[in-house]
């Protein structure tokens, strides 16, 4: 049998191809790549997550380091002529005043402030809130050469003060009072502005509540109208480091500043301890609001011109316009110089039902709150039986 060259290569292929067959048959089938697509989404996932989290960190990081340091005794920091406010900022962290100069000092930069800083010996106390600090900078607030301190007590009235400073020999008594009782413009202060001309007639005295509390440096030989000034003035400037917002939120309630400071005096006289100050004044919001009186006694004895443990019942038929046993609403002033912290109260209140509280006995000063007279009378035996 012949074969030809084409039946030749004929066998030749099959051959080749039967074979290619069996070697596919055999062979194993390749695994599927990921899809690109899927692998970037997630990387994409885990880089955002990273970042997220980085920048949550920083801007807590950032914002803890513009809070207030730990209170402590007040310092004696001097700024000299010329000093920038990069120098200043350092400054002030090297005396525990500011946590961290370099974020105080973009502080300074974004709030456009530094530039008015003026040099001189001050006196500083850590704590502060950065906006007092640049407040006081600005202001040139410094420790004179030949100066005295003297310190007001958060909740103290006029009397008190007046006393208190002719005990130290720095006022005349008679005539600081006498001052404070005139009818007149105090220059330069924002604050007193606000005192409404209608309720004169009725308060005690029309400076009462816009004296601050604080410690103070003046010039040996300082007069009355000089000290009251001063007090004053730092009123104007406790006000300027409230929150932006504040105004807005007080113009919300239908209330003036005047009205502020007077329930802030409430809440000075009423409370000890600091978280409770903003649940008292919800309760006296809240009762403002049903309406319902105020029964304070704290201002029976602002009246009274005299504190007492326990009033009598003879004291709460009082005729007074501070009597809140007798008279709706708030009494026609403040009763005392209520701290920053009291005025923050008065205008951030907590919200709740609160329209009773008792002190407990126990020595703590905290108080027993009650949303019904009910409860507050059960509230009344609890405090009885906590007694010490």
């Amino acid at each position: 049998m012949e074969y030809t060259e084409q039946s030749f290569n004929s066998e030749s292929e099959g051959q080749a191809t039967n074979e290619g067959k069996s070697k596919n048959k055999h062979k194993k089938p390749k695994r599927k790549k990921p899809r690109t697509w899927v692998v970037s989404f997630w990387v994409f996932i885990g880089l955002l997550l990273f970042f997220s989290l980085l920048l949550s960190s920083t801007i807590l990081y950032l914002w803890n380091q513009l809070q207030p340091t730990a209170s402590g005794k007040p310092v004696e920091v001097t700024i000299t002529k010329g000093m920038s406010a990069n120098k200043v900022s350092e400054l002030l962290e090297e005396n525990g005043i500011i946590k961290n100069s370099f974020l105080f000092g973009y502080y300074l930069v974004l709030k456009d402030e530094g530039g008015k800083f003026q040099a001189g010996k001050y006196v500083l106390t850590p704590g502060m809130d950065k906006e007092e600090v640049i407040a006081k900078l600005n202001a040139g607030d410094v420790v004179q050469d030949d100066t005295v301190s003297f310190t007001i007590p958060e909740g103290f009235n006029i009397n008190q003060i007046a006393e208190k400073l002719a005990a130290e020999g720095l006022a005349d008594k008679d005539k600081f009072i006498a001052l404070t009782k005139e009818e007149r413009t105090w220059t330069g202060i924002e604050a007193t502005i606000n005192i409404p001309s209608s309720k004169r007639a009725t308060m005690l005295n029309p400076l009462e509540g816009y004296l601050f509390p604080d410690t103070y440096q003046i010039k040996k030989g300082s007069t009355e109208e000089e000290i009251i000034t001063r007090m004053l003035k730092e009123m104007d400037n406790k006000l300027a480091t409230l929150p932006d917002d504040w105004v807005d939120v007080m113009d919300e309630k239908g209330l003036n500043l005047h009205d502020i400071l007077t329930v802030a005096s409430l809440i000075e006289r009423e409370v000890v301890v600091n978280s409770e100050r903003s649940i008292v004044a919800g309760v006296i919001y809240n009762r403002l609001a049903k309406p319902m009186r105020l029964e304070i006694d704290a201002t029976i004895q602002y009246a009274l011109g005299e504190q007492k443990e326990v009033l009598s019942f003879a004291d709460t038929e009082l005729n007074s316009p501070y009597n809140t046993y007798r008279i709706d609403g708030l009494p026609p002033g403040p009763i005392a110089s209520p701290s920053i912290a009291s005025i923050e109260a008065a205008l951030y209140p907590q919200e709740h039902n609160y329209y009773f509280y008792v002190t407990k006995k126990d020595g703590t000063s905290e108080h027993l709150f009650a949303e019904t007279y009910n409860q507050h009378l059960r509230n009344i035996e609890k405090s009885k039986q906590t007694a010490q």
